[in-house]
């Protein structure tokens, strides 16, 4: 079947293998073109680069989802969503510059190799000119450079290692999801008011760049509030099972577990800890307590029972009342019968974001789409007042502290708001200690 066959379906498939012995692409090694895949017909391309296997599956599915509730809005399909509320008035639903928005999809595996495979395919066999996606900082860094390297942009999906925006930055490459810094600045107040400040915490770390840069952040923000850590202990990635790493936390003296794990690692470790009686226990005179630094409605669904007075912060919540979120909520809910999660709203909003910066910029070219992002404000998006700096690359807003309910009302409505943290507390240096290294570099257009 042919390609624009495939693409009038809706998705094309790109498998992440496929791409790993790839001659070298022609976003190499051509020049014919003013920039990497300059569109010259009535179409454009985006590549959906997301985990649809691995331990990240769940969220995949829902950012998937929403690529494919952006490209209906984009083209002038469906009620328009977040389009209808966004300050920016140049989205106008017929695509991107008068170009029908057509996309491609691979599965990034939650595997930095496999993603970038799938990246370098998209982009050199499907002609995708912004890759976006991913649900593991990882993945994220490692398209990120090779988008750069390619010259197209990369808006980052679900990442939250401050390695994204901090050393590993790219010109090409921009993130509206918080980071982990922004989660210990938000986290800590809260866990003082709820907890005290005469602590000793535990923390079981996913074995990557994420997991580092979370940890970092939680134990600086706590320590500095009194508390001490007593273990830190690093989990693969691929590991389903945590009862070998539980069973020795009741025993080392602390009295609070931080699980600085996500998506299906932090479900089966929240699950091994409640199993080993952790929600019941005492020590140093306290009820030992548990903490989730990031969150997801997913996550907490998988986890279930074991979710219930947990606290842990998160990007976006689908109860937020603003008019963006709940124009979102409605018309991603009509589209697929259920609300979103903070997965699917950043990438919605990351393509709209793209999709307008071409659009202000009047050109496809990644030097200009840069410029019209760089140090870009806007609002209507789901997260109230928001800036793109133009130092990182990184969007500054309001961070959200949720926490297990306790009574639930339905299979959604499994996590409750405590408090929006306002943006001025979460924000920090360019040359902040915890994202020191890196630079940003220098826009590349590629071909």
């Amino acid at each position: 079947m042919s390609k624009s066959n495939l693409t009038r379906r809706g998705v094309l498939k790109t498998g992440a293998v496929g791409g790993a012995g790839l001659a070298l692409p022609t976003m190499f090694a051509s020049r014919a073109n003013a920039y990497t895949n300059e569109p010259t017909g009535d179409t454009v391309t985006l590549g959906f680069n997301v985990p649809q296997t691995g331990p990240y599956a769940d969220e995949g599915a829902d950012e998937l989802r929403a690529y494919e509730l952006a490209v209906k809005h984009l083209n002038g399909e469906g009620d328009g969503g977040m389009i209808n509320t966004f300050s920016s008035n140049a989205l106008k639903g017929n695509g991107i510059l008068g170009k029908r928005v057509e996309y491609v999809t691979g599965d990034t595996q939650t595997k930095s190799d496999a993603a970038r495979a799938s990246a370098r395919s998209m982009i050199e066999k499907d002609g995708a000119i912004m890759i976006t996606g991913g649900s593991s900082s990882g993945v994220a860094v490692a398209v990120q450079a090779l988008c750069q390297e390619a010259g197209v942009i990369f808006m980052a999906g679900l990442t939250h290692s401050n390695d994204t925006t901090g050393k590993d930055k790219r010109a090409n490459g921009f993130r509206h999801f918080f980071n982990s810094y922004m989660s210990g600045a938000a986290l800590a107040p809260v866990l003082e008011a709820n907890y005290g400040s005469d602590r000793k915490a535990y923390h079981l770390t996913a074995d990557y760049n994420w997991g580092y840069t979370t940890e970092e952040a939680i134990r600086s923000s706590t320590e500095a509030m009194g508390w001490e850590t007593v273990a830190a202990v690093k989990t693969p990635l691929t590991q389903t099972d945590f009862s070998s790493y539980i069973a020795p936390v009741l025993q080392s003296g602390a009295d609070v577990l931080v699980l600085n794990h996500y998506g299906g690692n932090m479900v089966n470790s929240l699950t091994n800890a409640v199993q080993f009686g952790l929600r019941e226990a005492q020590a140093n005179g306290k009820n030992f307590e548990i903490v989730v630094p990031l969150y997801s409605r997913l996550m907490a669904r998988g986890a279930g029972e074991a979710v219930k007075g947990i606290f842990g912060s998160t990007n976006w919540h689908w109860s937020l009342q603003d008019e963006a979120s709940q124009t979102f909520v409605r018309s991603f809910g009509t589209e697929y019968g259920f609300p979103p999660s903070q997965a699917a709203h950043t990438c919605y909003v990351q393509t709209l974001l793209y999709a307008d910066a071409c659009e202000r910029a009047g050109s496809f070219e990644p030097c200009a789409v840069v410029e019209a992002l760089e140090g870009f404000e806007f609002d209507g998006l789901g997260n109230g007042p928001t800036l793109y700096r133009a130092e990182d690359h990184q969007c500054f807003k309001d961070v959200l502290v949720v926490r297990g309910k306790e009574n639930p009302t339905s299979e959604f409505d499994l996590l409750e708001i405590v408090e929006i943290t306002p943006v001025d507390q979460v924000t920090y240096a360019p040359d902040h200690p915890q994202f020191a290294g890196g630079a940003l570099g220098s826009c590349n257009n590629g071909a």
